[in-house]
Parts: C-alpha cells; sequence; structure tokens
C-alpha cells in the first residue's frame, strides 16, 4: 500500500517545479518590459555597395554645380492701377563656367521681370537674362560671384550615349532643393510637340523621376559629366511617369557660347529662301522634302549648284531643287531641315541628298553662319 506522506511530497515537488520553470520562462518578458525604455542596439551596416558609393560621390561631386531659381513677374494690380511684382515660378539650373553663367530652360525663365539663383551653400544672388533660344528650351543667366564660385560641372557627349546606360538627375522638383533621382536613358531622338512652335527635336528619353522644378536641372551619366538639360516630361497628370526629356548636351554646347556672346542663337544656313505653296507642289508630286525658293548669291547653296524654283510660259511655278535629307536625316519640313542643320556648326559640311525633275543627286556643302 502507497505511502499517503510520501506522495503528498512527491506532488509538492512536482508542482515547485512548474511554478519554477514558469518564472523562468517569464523572466526574459521582465526584463524587456524592464528595459523597454532603451534604445536597441545598432547591427553592424557593412561597407556601402560599389555602386552605391559610386553614386554618394557622384552627388556630393555635382551638388554644388546645380542652383535652384526662383522667378518673379510683373502683374497690373486694378486696386492701385499699378505694376507689382509677384512670385511667378520655379527651376534648375547648373553652373555653366567660371564667369557665373547659369544654363536653365526658356521656359524657366520666359515672361519673367526677375530672376534669383540660389546656391546650394545658401547663398543667393539677382540674375541677369543674357540670352534664350526658345526653339531648343535654353536660357543663360548670369550672376556676380566673387568669392567662393561653385564650380562648373563636367561636359560629357550625347553623341555617346546609348539606350539602357544610367544616368542622375538633380533638380528642385516641387521646391524640394537639391533632389537626386537615378534611372536609365529609354529611348534617343524623341520629339516633344510644343502649342507655340515647332516641335522640338532629338531629345534624351529617361525614366529618371523628373517633376515640375526638375526644369533646367543637369542629367548626368555615371562619370558625373553632363549630358543633358532636363526639360519636360510626358505626363497625363502632371506628375512623373517615368517618362522624361533632356536637351542633349551636344545641342547645348553649341547654343549656349552663342548666347552668351550675343544673346540668341542662329542656326547655321546654307542660303536658301523657301514658300510653303512650293512644299504642296512637291507633295502633290509625291516627293516628300523642302523645296527651294530661291537660292542667294555667294551663298554656299549657290556654290553647291542648287536651284530654285522658275516660272514657266504659262506662269506656273515649277520646281528646282527639293532637299529630301540632311546627312540621311529625312527632311519632310521645313522644321525639319532647320533642325537637321541645327546639329552642326556654321563650317561643318553636311551632304544634301536632292530631287530635281525626276532624279536624284547628293551634294556636300559647307554651312554659313546664320
Amino acid at each position: 500500500m502507497a505511502n499517503p506522506r510520501l506522495a503528498g511530497r512527491t506532488l509538492i515537488g512536482l508542482v515547485a517545479i512548474l511554478i519554477v520553470f514558469a518564472v523562468i520562462e517569464a523572466l526574459p518578458g521582465y526584463f524587456a518590459l524592464f528595459n523597454a525604455g532603451e534604445p536597441r542596439v545598432v547591427a553592424a551596416r557593412g561597407a556601402l555597395a560599389p555602386v552605391e558609393q559610386s553614386r554618394i560621390a557622384l552627388f556630393r561631386e555635382a551638388r554644388d554645380s546645380v542652383v535652384y531659381i526662383t522667378t518673379r513677374g510683373d502683374v497690373f494690380d486694378p486696386f492701385t492701377r499699378s505694376r507689382r511684382g509677384v512670385e511667378r515660378g520655379t527651376g534648375s539650373g547648373f553652373v555653366w563656367d567660371a564667369a557665373g553663367h547659369v544654363v536653365t530652360n526658356h521656359h524657366v525663365v520666359e515672361d519673367a521681370s526677375a530672376a534669383v539663383v540660389r546656391l546650394a551653400d545658401g547663398r543667393s544672388f539677382g540674375a541677369r537674362l543674357v540670352g534664350s533660344d526658345p526653339g531648343n528650351d535654353l536660357a543663360v543667366l548670369k550672376i556676380s560671384v566673387t568669392e567662393a564660385p561653385p564650380p562648373p560641372l563636367p561636359i560629357g557627349t550625347s553623341a555617346e550615349v546609348e539606350v539602357g546606360q544610367s544616368v542622375l538627375a538633380i533638380g528642385n522638383p516641387f521646391g524640394l532643393d537639391w533632389t537626386l533621382t537615378t534611372g536609365i536613358v529609354s529611348a534617343l531622338e524623341r520629339h516633344l510637340p510644343r502649342e507655340d512652335g515647332p516641335p522640338i527635336r532629338g531629345l534624351i528619353q529617361t525614366d529618371a523621376a523628373i517633376n515640375p522644378g526638375n526644369s533646367g536641372g543637369p542629367l548626368l551619366d555615371s562619370a558625373g559629366r553632363l549630358i543633358g538639360v532636363n526639360t519636360a516630361i510626358y505626363s497625363l497628370s502632371g506628375t512623373n511617369a517615368g517618362i522624361g526629356f533632356a536637351v542633349p548636351v551636344d545641342t547645348v554646347n553649341r547654343v549656349v557660347p552663342q548666347l552668351i556672346a550675343v544673346g540668341r542663337y542662329a542656326p547655321p544656313t546654307i542660303g536658301i529662301a523657301v514658300d510653303g505653296r512650293l512644299q504642296e507642289i512637291a507633295r502633290g508630286m509625291g516627293v516628300a522634302g523642302v523645296a527651294v525658293l530661291r537660292v542667294e548669291p555667294g551663298s554656299p547653296a549657290a556654290a553647291a549648284g542648287l536651284q530654285g524654283a522658275s516660272s514657266s510660259q504659262g506662269g506656273q511655278l515649277r520646281l528646282g531643287d527639293t532637299i529630301l535629307s540632311v546627312d540621311g536625316a529625312p527632311t519632310r519640313t521645313v522644321a525639319e531641315l532647320s533642325s537637321a542643320l541645327g546639329r552642326h556648326r556654321a563650317g561643318d559640311t553636311v551632304e544634301l541628298e536632292l530631287w530635281r525633275e525626276g532624279r536624284q543627286r547628293r551634294v556636300a556643302i559647307t554651312l554659313q553662319p546664320g
């Protein structure tokens, strides 16, 4: 027969063991509650990935060359019957040279009566408009910085840009200053229609986030070189949809020096006059090109033997030469011809494909200043 006293002691022992286990399990939660106000131990990060290190270094190197632009415009106050300045908008830009020239978009400063350029170090300067080119949406401002001027951005070439390569955009979207976004070149040679003029041609397309306020800021390659000037987005909502456009740096490098020198950009010419009626006649004959109305005496076109239109015995206009392409780029309209010539400098030699009286031929022609 079992000993009742022994059985009781065994039961008490088991209960005690269970209580001890319960206390041990509760201790971590108790201490965690007791230490809840203490910061957690920071986990070791390790080295940043090489691509991150490169991106950080590039942003730090380029940041001081990017500026924040605010503009003011004059409006008529009917109560005081006077004009007063109001804030018109904001945009971005970048330092072009040591003389204090700043490049931005034409539409950033269009119709503005005053502009202020703020540097990355917080200093602000009143800016003077040096020149503007609506056709390529580029403008140049001038600021006077006597102490610690920001460095100009290194210049690349858009002729080497490839679809798929990495790009970085720095600007001030929605007034959020010195914002970095990244992406790739998603297409080349894009055309951007405009309501008030011919389309801007030859643009770089990127999926790097570009929003209102990024306009005029730099598009950089992975070496930190300028390859474009951010100019617009394609969006139904007005915000980034993954399609942005930049003016290629080769265009910038042609236009900006002229804006600085003479305040305007005049693309090179070949010395011809054109007429809209002739284009209709050419199209009616199935010829897609720019018909030449007149060749200026002593011009490159005259030296190359181009012929303008003439009158038949019945008084009807008869086509002379029709320009089909420039260096292989089709010139179906006057805008396309101007764009093709505008990609060159005066003194460059280009090849024209011509149509005359049912025959095609090619001629080399040297461009003259516009």
